[in-house]
């Protein structure tokens, strides 16, 4: 997806996450990053390849009987040390979704309560580097266990990340590409065994 700065909230930021909330469009298709807020532009085929991975994974928490929700769609926001982000797709204990629908306590879900972390990126855009540097980061300093970077052009592969408790960062599992089987676990209530082609994220 691109991505540009925008700083057009009645002044010139540093910005709050009040004032993301606060802007007549309850800040729709920005994150907060350090204090300024973050335009994201997702393409159609970039949002089709997020909302097949949803829709796969939320099969798989299906098939598991695990009490998760698998959210997506860039409506739904995390907090994370920057400030807050909008992954394309995540997936997070059926409670903690409902707290935050129902109750509205909190609004934005803690990252640390996220199971998994999905980014789709688009080669060669503006937010790439976000997704392959500095979101890696964040997401590791709120240990999320699993981090995908995803990738839907030239050829659609994935690339599984899992959280090292340890040392605080994230250690590749490889890199999965059309042709062959991601294969994971992801560990809830229940534990979701997901199984498939990369290939899906550009099938219709």
């Amino acid at each position: 997806m691109s991505i540009a700065l925008t700083h057009n909230h009645g002044g010139f930021g540093p910005y709050t996450i009040e004032d993301l909330h606060a802007r007549e469009d309850d800040g729709k298709g920005l994150e907060l990053e350090d204090g300024w807020l973050i335009e994201l532009s997702p393409s159609a085929p970039h949002n089709w390849a997020a909302e097949r991975l949803r829709k796969y994974l939320e099969a798989a928490a299906e098939d598991a009987g695990a009490k998760v929700f698998v959210a997506g769609g860039g409506d739904w926001e995390i907090s994370t040390p920057a400030g807050v982000r909008k992954p394309d797709v995540f997936m997070v204990p059926i409670d903690v979704a409902r707290a935050a629908i129902v109750d509205r306590s909190p609004i934005t879900i803690p990252g640390s309560e996220l199971l998994l972390v999905v980014e789709v990126i688009s080669p060669g855009s503006g937010s790439e580097r976000s997704d392959r540097v500095r979101k890696l980061q964040e997401y590791a300093g709120v240990r999320i266990p699993q981090y995908w970077l995803a990738e839907f052009t030239p050829r659609p592969k994935i690339q599984v990340l899992v959280l090292d408790d340890g040392a605080g960062t994230y250690r590749s599992h490889g890199v999965i590409s059309e042709g062959a089987l991601l294969e994971a676990v992801i560990e809830a209530d229940e534990s979701i065994n997901v199984r498939f082609d990369p290939c899906i994220m550009t099938e219709f």
